[in-house]
């Protein structure tokens, strides 16, 4: 990059520097617990010759009051970290992610379930540093939402939340039903990789019916008084994509763009697959059934993942975005496997 010509090319310099990023995206991390291990072990080979009292002093000035163990404990999370990074080696995993919740059959029951998955990975994305933007969202008539689709930015957002992809079932005693009945509710959740400008997905404007309409639920007097949401249909595909959030309309129309062409993005990735199963036909027999995950509230509380069968008592931490966990296990078992 020092040489000065490359920046007369400004296409050939984004791709130069794109490139650097990820390379130290590996490379930094790895010098840091190199480096921090090897100071480690030099601080506990010195302290084998000292007394006990001078030990306990030397490393607790060294490591700021923390002990030897607690330092392996830290460079063990570090190393944790690299091993999950080596796991998101997929083309779209350092991608931003669109993840959209539709619920089931069931009513307000199944609506009131969506919005919780929605709080849910909205609490994960915060725990993350993550940004996130609502892009569509439809209420529902008594709770809940009827569907909701949201972006998730951030380093390996789509590859972390590709865990996601399938069934959500909720068993819990139902609080809209008068005489405190159990109820068990599901939701689909879908993630998509959003697609940069670099990617080549054609859209023709012949292939597209663009319909306006007035934004409904929340936004103030402006947003319910104009035809600013924007409805845009992939006329082959029959993909459709909506946006209502923002009040200009030319803006709700670009998002959707993007969003429909995330969609015809994974749509092509998803064929490219199909193909390429078909010569294995093995693995159109891997299955876990119609849900991914269940979350118990009654009689008893866990959450429980039927692909990796990693079961967590603690619901609530759960569905405050503690969900780590349960995608590390998903990559770990299922590796480049994981779809």
């Amino acid at each position: 990059m020092a040489e000065g010509g490359i920046w007369a090319d400004p296409e050939k310099a984004r791709v130069v520097v794109q490139e650097v990023k990820e390379l130290k995206r590996w490379v930094e991390p790895y010098h840091a617990v190199r480096k921090r291990l090897e100071d480690a072990r030099a601080l506990f080979d010195l302290t084998e010759a000292e007394s006990a009292e001078d030990h306990a002093r030397l490393v607790a000035e060294v490591l700021k009051g923390r002990s030897l163990e607690d330092e392996a404990d830290a460079i063990a999370a570090q190393l944790e970290a690299l091993e999950l990074q080596n796991m998101l080696q997929g083309p779209d995993d350092a991608r931003d992610a669109l993840l959209t919740i539709h619920p089931g059959a069931g009513g307000t029951e199944s609506q009131d379930w969506a919005e919780m998955l929605m709080r849910m990975y909205v609490r994960w994305a915060e725990r993350h540093g993550f940004r996130v933007e609502v892009l569509d969202l439809l209420q529902g008539e008594e709770a809940g939402v009827k569907s909701a689709e949201i972006q998730i930015s951030g380093q390996y957002a789509y590859g972390l939340l590709k865990a996601e992809k399938g069934v959500h079932r909720l068993v819990r005693i139902s609080p809209f039903d008068a005489q405190s009945r159990r109820h068990t509710s599901f939701a689909s959740v879908f993630v998509y990789p959003v697609v940069d400008e670099d990617i080549e997905i054609e859209i023709r404007d012949e292939d597209l019916r663009v319909d306006t309409f007035r934004a409904s639920g929340k936004g103030g007097q402006h947003v319910n008084k104009t035809s600013s949401a924007v409805r845009i249909t992939h006329l082959p595909t029959g993909i459709v994509v909506s946006c209502q959030q923002e009040r200009s309309q030319y803006k709700n129309k670009a998002t959707a763009l993007k969003m429909l062409k995330a969609r015809l993005y994974e749509r092509a990735v998803a064929e490219r697959e199909a193909k390429k199963a078909e010569v294995d036909k093995q693995k159109t027999d891997i299955a876990f059934g119609s849900q991914i995950r269940s979350y118990v509230f009654q009689p008893y509380t866990m959450v429980n993942d039927h692909r990796t069968e990693l079961k967590v008592n603690d619901v609530q931490r759960v569905m405050d975005g503690d969900l780590d966990q349960f995608i590390e296990a998903y990559l770990k078992r299922f590796g480049s496997k994981a779809a």
